[in-house]
C-alpha cells in the first residue's frame, strides 16, 4: 500500500525557513541578562515575509525591518535592552484598502526583570519605565515584531482618503426631506 504525503504551501514555507541559514527564528540571545551585563551590540535585518503577525495589517510582504540592539547597565544597575527599528511597512488603509506607506521608527528602552519576578505597584504604575520579563533568552525576531506592533497605528488612513466608491455616489438623497415639507402643516 502506497501513502503519499502532502505538505501545504505554508508548512513547505515554515520548513525550508527552519533550515535557513538567515532565517530570523534563528536569530537568539541566549543570555539577554548576560547580553545586556556586557554591553553587547546586535544589529541586522529582518524580512517582513518573516513577520507572520504583520501579514494580515500589509498590502504586500516585500522589504526589510532594520533593527539594532543594545544592551547596557542603567542607573541603578538595572539591566537594560535599548531597541531601533526602522523601515518602510506598506500598511492597508482603513478607508480605500490600498497601501498607505507608513515609516517605521520605534526607539525603545526596556528594563529586563526575571520571568515571575514581583514588582511594585508603583513600579508598575511609573509611565518612565517598561519592563520586559525574561527567563534568559530572547527571540530577536518575536522581539522586534512585538515592538513593531505596538509602534503601528490604530487605523492606518491616506490623509485625504474618501470611502470606496464615494466619488461615484452623486447627490445624495435625505430620506427625511418629505417629512421637512409636512412640519407646522395642520392635518
Amino acid at each position: 500500500m502506497k501513502q503519499n504525503f502532502v505538505l501545504t504551501w505554508k508548512a513547505k514555507n515554515n520548513i525550508i525557513q527552519g533550515l535557513s541559514r538567515n532565517s530570523s527564528r534563528l536569530k537568539r540571545i541566549s543570555d539577554a541578562f548576560a547580553f545586556a551585563r556586557d554591553g553587547r551590540v546586535l544589529k541586522g535585518t529582518l524580512a517582513v515575509a518573516d513577520l507572520e503577525r504583520l501579514h494580515d495589517l500589509l498590502t504586500e510582504l516585500s522589504g526589510e525591518m532594520g533593527f539594532c540592539i543594545k544592551g547596557f547597565k542603567g542607573e541603578r544597575g538595572e539591566f537594560m535592552l535599548h531597541l531601533e527599528v526602522t523601515g518602510v511597512l506598506p500598511l492597508v488603509c482603513q478607508r480605500c484598502l490600498n497601501a498607505v506607506p507608513f515609516d517605521l521608527d520605534v526607539d525603545s528602552l526596556l528594563e529586563l526583570v526575571p520571568e515571575g519576578a514581583e514588582l511594585s505597584q508603583d513600579e508598575l504604575e511609573d509611565d518612565t519605565r517598561d519592563f520586559l520579563p525574561l527567563a534568559s533568552e530572547l527571540d530577536v525576531a518575536e522581539f522586534v515584531e512585538d515592538e513593531i506592533l505596538l509602534a503601528m497605528p490604530v487605523a492606518p488612513r491616506h490623509e485625504e482618503c474618501g470611502l470606496p466608491g464615494a466619488a461615484d455616489a452623486g447627490d445624495r438623497i435625505n430620506p427625511f426631506a418629505t417629512l421637512s415639507g409636512l412640519k407646522g402643516k395642520p392635518n
